[in-house]
C-alpha cells in the first residue's frame, strides 16, 4: 500500500467520506468556495451529490489496500481513519489537513503521528464534539472572560430524530471503557455513563451521564482547566434511562466484542430524518460562572460539517502556521461566535 497525495494548490480539496451523513454536508458548505473530490467505498452512492455540487467522485475504501493518488489543495478526513491512511498522505505530502471524525485515544495517537512526521503544512485535529464547535465556543466563552477558567461542564442533547451516520456511533460505541481526565488539574479515570445529572438544554430537561470526548483532553492542554467534563443525553429520557440500565447490567463489559456488536449499536443508532442539535457549555472560575447554548436547528450533522467547513477554511487561510493545533486554538475566536450565526447556529446565553 503506498497511497501518494501531492500537494496541489490549485487542485481539488479532497474530502475523504464526502458523501456520507455528515461528508455530504459538508460538500454542500464548501462546493461554492473551491472545487472538491469526494471519496469512499461506493462512488456510486456519491455520483448524485457530485453531480449536484460540480465535485468529483471517486473510490478510497480505506480498509482495501489498493492505493490512492491525487493531487489536492486541502484534505478533510470525515471518516475513521484507523490505520491513519489518510492523516499520513497528507501530512507526508505537506498538504493541509482536517481531522472530524477521531475519538480521544485516536486523537491522542494522531498527534504523535503527525508530530513525528514533522509537517510542513497546518494539521488540525478538529474531533472535539460537533467537528470541534464545542471547543470553538468554549474558547470565544473563555476569551470573553478574560481566560478565567476552572472548570468547563458540556452537556449534550443528543436528538434521536436526527440524521446520523454510522461513524457517529463508532464514536459512541465506546462505553464499556474508561477513561482519563483531569479533576481539579490532576488525572483520574473515569467511567462512562457515570456522574449522572438533570440539565436544561435550551429549555428540555436532558439526564446526562459521562462520555469520552476529546474536548476533556485537549481543553486542559490549551486553556489550562483544571476540570473539564462533558455529558450526553438522549431527546428521550425513557431511552437514556434504557441505556443506563445497559451499563448497569455490564452489557458495555462483558459485551464488548464483535458478538455483541449489533446489540449495544441498537442502543446507541436509530437514525430520523432530521431534528437539532443542543449542547449546553457551563464555564466556572474566580469572576463567577458563564452559561450558553449551542442550537442548530439544521441537526447535528450540519453542525459537525460546520466545525470541519471553518476548519478547512483556517489551514487553507494565508496565515496559518504549519504543525498541530486543536480548534479551539484559532487564532480569531472572537469571531467565531459571528461566523456561526452567519450559518443559523445560535449561540444562547442564560
Amino acid at each position: 500500500m503506498n497511497d501518494e497525495l501531492v500537494h496541489d494548490a490549485s487542485g481539488p480539496v479532497l474530502i475523504v467520506g464526502g458523501y456520507g451523513t455528515v461528508g455530504g454536508a459538508l460538500t454542500g458548505l464548501a462546493a461554492s468556495g473551491w472545487p472538491l473530490l469526494l471519496t469512499g467505498r461506493n462512488p456510486d452512492k456519491g455520483a448524485l451529490l457530485a453531480k449536484k455540487y460540480g465535485a468529483s467522485v471517486r473510490r478510497w475504501d480505506l480498509a482495501d489496500p489498493e492505493p490512492f493518488a491525487a493531487g489536492v489543495r486541502a484534505v478533510v478526513s470525515a471518516v475513521n481513519d484507523p490505520d491513519d491512511r489518510v492523516l499520513r498522505a497528507a501530512v507526508g505530502a505537506g498538504i493541509p489537513y482536517v481531522d472530524i471524525t477521531r475519538w480521544t485515544s485516536r486523537l491522542v495517537r494522531a498527534v504523535t503521528v503527525a508530530t513525528l512526521a514533522r509537517p510542513a503544512a497546518p494539521v488540525l485535529l478538529s474531533s472535539g464534539w460537533m467537528g470541534g464547535v464545542t471547543n470553538l465556543v468554549t474558547a470565544a466563552l473563555i476569551a470573553e472572560r478574560g481566560g478565567d477558567a476552572t472548570s468547563v461542564d458540556i452537556a449534550i442533547r443528543y436528538d434521536m430524530d436526527d440524521s446520523a451516520g454510522i461513524d457517529s456511533v463508532d464514536f459512541m460505541d465506546r462505553l464499556g471503557y474508561d477513561y482519563e481526565v483531569r479533576h481539579g488539574g490532576k488525572p483520574v479515570t473515569v467511567a462512562p455513563l457515570t456522574d449522572i445529572r438533570w440539565v436544561d438544554i435550551a429549555g428540555s430537561r436532558t439526564k446526562v451521564a459521562r462520555l469520552d470526548t476529546p474536548e476533556q483532553f485537549t481543553l486542559p492542554l490549551t486553556f489550562g482547566v483544571e476540570t473539564v467534563t462533558t455529558r450526553i443525553g438522549f431527546s428521550s429520557n425513557s431511552a437514556t434511562a434504557a441505556l443506563l440500565v445497559a451499563k448497569k447490567a455490564g452489557l458495555f463489559r462483558w459485551g464488548r466484542g464483535t458478538r455483541w456488536t449489533s446489540l449495544r449499536r441498537s442502543l446507541l443508532y436509530s437514525p430520523g430524518e432530521g431534528g437539532s442539535a443542543r449542547i449546553r457549555i457551563d464555564i466556572d472560575g474566580a469572576g463567577g460562572a458563564t452559561t450558553a447554548t449551542i442550537i442548530d436547528p439544521k441537526g447535528q450533522a450540519h453542525l459537525t460539517a460546520l466545525g470541519g467547513f471553518l476548519g478547512l477554511r483556517r489551514v487553507l487561510g494565508v496565515d496559518a502556521p504549519a504543525g498541530v493545533t486543536f480548534p479551539e486554538l484559532h487564532p480569531r475566536s472572537a469571531d467565531v461566535l459571528e461566523e456561526l450565526g452567519g450559518h443559523g447556529v445560535e449561540v444562547r446565553r442564560a
